[in-house]
């Protein structure tokens, strides 16, 4: 059964909304707002069944594994540093500020193995899209003042 992240409107007096934590213009909050992770949520959703437990939220999942490749963490560390960064958790789709586990990071493998090959070129295309187009230069200049000297220091 498809697990979704609940939106949370009621104010807690006890919790840090991470809306009022983190800064709203870092690089890793537009990145969270540009990706269509509804897009991503129907890709993936009819890898799942009706009925049974509730899996872990795809974006939360899914956003988890595009920070692991994006700040070259293993699924252990990605899940550690996810505790400490409330951009992560923005990230992720998190309304509060979580300071337990989000998931065990044996379900990483299990996610992967459910969405097979296609679901991870998915998932980069869906990086690469994002990134503009590279521009291309016209003309380069080349810096041949440098040369190299024949140093020897005293040993």
């Amino acid at each position: 059964m498809l697990g979704k992240i609940k939106p949370d409107l009621q104010q807690n007096l006890f919790k840090t909304r991470l809306t009022e934590l983190i800064n709203m213009e870092h690089p890793l909050v537009k990145l969270a707002d540009e990706i269509s992770w509804d897009k991503m949520e129907s890709e993936f959703e009819k890898l799942f069944s009706e009925n049974g437990r509730p899996s872990i939220a795809i974006r939360k999942i899914a956003g988890m594994l595009l920070l692991k490749e994006m700040f070259k963490e293993s699924d252990e560390t990605v899940v550690e540093r996810w505790v400490e960064n409330a951009y992560w958790q923005y990230f992720t789709g998190e309304t509060f500020f979580q300071t337990g586990q989000p998931f065990d990071p044996s379900n990483f493998v299990h996610f992967r193995k459910r969405i097979g090959e296609s679901g991870l070129e998915f998932l980069l295309g869906q990086s690469i899209s994002l990134h503009p187009k590279a521009k291309t230069e016209d003309e380069v200049q080349i810096d041949t003042t440098v040369q190299e000297k024949n140093i020897t220091f005293p040993t």
